[in-house]
């Protein structure tokens, strides 16, 4: 797939057209990878600047589809398991060894998965996929049931042992070169990869991605509404009837105020550390029981560090507070936050993006 295909398929409902295969002579392939810019160059909008300019393989796919829903605390966890000769550097070789670890693990759980599973996982790299009956479900994670990152940390004693650590250097010539490969290492391969620019193309790849869906929403303007933040917020979930939190929210705040981009990353970067929000509120005991925004904030405080402004957490509060008693039920919220970071390794699913004459005629009647 190209940089624009991996947008593509973590920021759109579905795809916009049916991609066909193309093959790359070597000369071709050697001319758009001299366009890849070195990791120092890196920027939160290297996808877009590359578009069609780029090949990533469905290894470098996982990994940056784990990357997206990673806490910062989590980079240098992430680091480490690529530096497994310990030497605050990662080169080429490492790099490479824990990604086929990681590629023969995933082969033999496909191997379990049938024609279903690899029509969806061809939608979702090539943005097509082959005439079924049968329908696309959502449990199609089972692909990848444990994450990449779990997969190599329980790998990484094992590739400094095994014989894929001494067959290094024929792994690496059978490697044909990506985009990723060449901005990580060098059109050479020979460079090496330190934690300042790990840590920074993991911070902008996470910036770029949720700048593409903000600005897919505000129209050029500083903030986008409260109902496009729940539309965004409900996507990749298994949420069948998001009409319920829509109403919610149009009826809640009937003066739009707008929530802006800072506020928007903020909230993506909690839920990026859901797990150590979770565990924060089991501390409070708030696990049994619906939360206040007062509690609220002070868990997503204690778990993160971040502050969440008041407005974000008023609206988080009215898109799931269905019985109007502005409290937050805890196994409704983690449940279906919890779900929306498999995006990317569930299939597409169609979200409504702009309210339906029928909802807007109720807003109407309702504020009158």
């Amino acid at each position: 797939m190209t940089p624009y295909d991996f947008i593509l398929a973590v920021t759109t409902d579905e795809p916009k057209f049916a991609k066909t295969w193309k093959s790359l002579s070597k000369q071709e392939l050697n001319q758009m990878l001299s366009e890849t810019p070195p990791v120092w160059k890196g920027s939160s909008k290297l996808f877009r600047n590359l578009k069609e300019r780029g090949v990533i393989s469905y290894t470098e796919y996982l990994f940056l589809l784990c990357i997206l829903t990673k806490p910062h605390a989590g980079f240098r966890i992430a680091f480490n398991m690529f530096d497994t000769d310990g030497n605050e550097m990662v080169d080429k070789k490492e790099f490479l060894v824990l990604q086929e670890i990681f590629r023969k693990k995933n082969e033999k759980r496909e191997t379990k998965g049938d024609e279903e599973k690899r029509a969806m996982l061809r939608l979702q790299l090539y943005g097509y996929h082959s005439p079924t009956n049968s329908v696309l479900k959502s449990d199609v994670e089972e692909l990848v049931s444990r994450s990449y990152w779990d997969t190599l940390r329980r790998n990484t004693s094992q590739a400094l042992f095994s014989d894929l650590a001494e067959r290094a250097d024929d792994i690496t010539s059978l490697v044909t070169d990506t985009t990723l490969l060449v901005h990580f290492f060098g059109k050479k391969g020979k460079a090496e990869l330190n934690f300042e620019d790990f840590y920074r193309f993991m911070d902008n790849l996470q910036t770029e991605v949720l700048e593409i869906e903000f600005l897919s929403y505000s129209n050029g303007m500083n903030t986008i509404s409260e109902e496009d933040f729940a539309h965004i917020l409900l996507r990749y979930t298994n949420v069948e009837n998001t009409s319920v939190f829509l109403e919610n929210v149009r009826y809640s705040i009937p003066e739009e105020k707008g929530i802006t981009f800072d506020e928007f990353r903020s909230f993506f970067q909690f839920l990026n550390n859901l797990e150590d929000f979770a565990i924060a509120l089991n501390m409070y005991n708030f696990a049994s029981r619906s939360i206040g925004q007062d509690e609220f904030k002070r868990a997503v405080y204690v778990a993160t560090g971040l502050k969440l402004s008041p407005h974000l957490v008023n609206t988080v509060f009215k898109i799931f507070d269905v019985d109007k008693d502005d409290q937050l039920s805890y196994k409704e919220f983690i449940g279906i936050m919890k779900d929306r970071l498999h995006r990317g390794f569930r299939g597409y699913k169609t979200v409504q993006k702009y309210p339906t004459f029928k909802s807007c005629l109720k807003k109407e009647l309702h504020s009158r």
